[in-house]
């Protein structure tokens, strides 16, 4: 089926509709995890997370009204932007951010939900100058015992939101983190518990310029618990675009 290109809302046929109704659950679970602790709905926004999606996903998406959505690396970002330059799309960098990647988010990204070492603040703050932007960045911080998880020690948040404070180009909005991948419940809520934590611990010291408004934690299977935990934005990606065909 042909798409118009110069009529984003105008894609129209069945994978629209079946998208549709896939965010159609996904509110729902959203609404009832409020429930159950009292939040209301328009407390928590869904971020579609494209990476490995090509931009006629991204476009029914956009025609259900979704502006902004993840990837993983610049490079994917680099290749659907300009396919989707009549979408007004805004991009979040929620993936591990090389160093000698900031020179791509300056000019490509409206916010990073990954910022977790003085090093990569620098670099991007940088390139932000030579660009003339400022971005809104998540500070990452690591909740989760695993290695493999990125993210900021705890015990460093702090400082390091004092250093950040400083930076014109980086507008801090708030945290995010990755649960431990488990089977226990309880452990998943711990990772989340702990964010929600840190962030009232931050607010108290009142650093100037340093906004902790959003919790962005929680994904496609354990997005409900995070929610419960104060959880302001959830990432989701194969729940909304379809099962993942990730290249061999």
């Amino acid at each position: 089926m042909h798409t118009d290109h110069s009529q984003p809302k105008g894609v129209n046929d069945a994978a629209t509709t079946a998208m549709s109704e896939r965010i159609g659950h996904i509110k729902q679970r959203m609404a009832q995890a409020c429930a159950r602790v009292g939040r209301s709905p328009e407390e928590v926004t869904l971020l579609p997370v494209s990476k490995t999606f090509d931009d006629q996903a991204i476009r029914r998406a956009v025609s259900l009204g979704y502006k902004r959505f993840g990837e993983n690396r610049t490079q994917e970002i680099g290749q659907k932007a300009p396919l989707l330059a009549d979408c007004d799309v805004q991009w979040v960098v929620i993936g591990q951010l090389q160093t000698n990647k900031a020179k791509e988010v300056a000019r490509l990204a409206h916010e990073l939900q990954s910022l977790d070492r003085m090093e990569l603040a620098e670099a991007l703050d940088r390139r932000l100058q030579l660009e003339g932007r400022a971005i809104d960045v998540l500070v990452q911080v690591k909740t989760s015992p695993e290695e493999t998880k990125a993210g900021l020690d705890p015990v460093e948040l702090i400082p390091f939101l004092r250093q950040l404070s400083g930076y014109q180009t980086l507008r801090v909005r708030g945290l995010m983190t990755m649960a431990i991948l488990s089977e226990d419940q309880s452990a998943v809520r711990r990772c989340f518990a702990q964010l929600r934590a840190l962030r009232d611990q931050a607010r108290q010291e009142g650093i100037a310029g340093i906004e902790l408004d959003r919790l962005s934690m929680g994904m496609s299977g354990d997005f409900e618990l995070a929610i419960e935990e104060g959880s302001t934005e959830i990432r989701v990606g194969s729940a909304i675009f379809g099962a993942r065909d990730y290249p061999a």
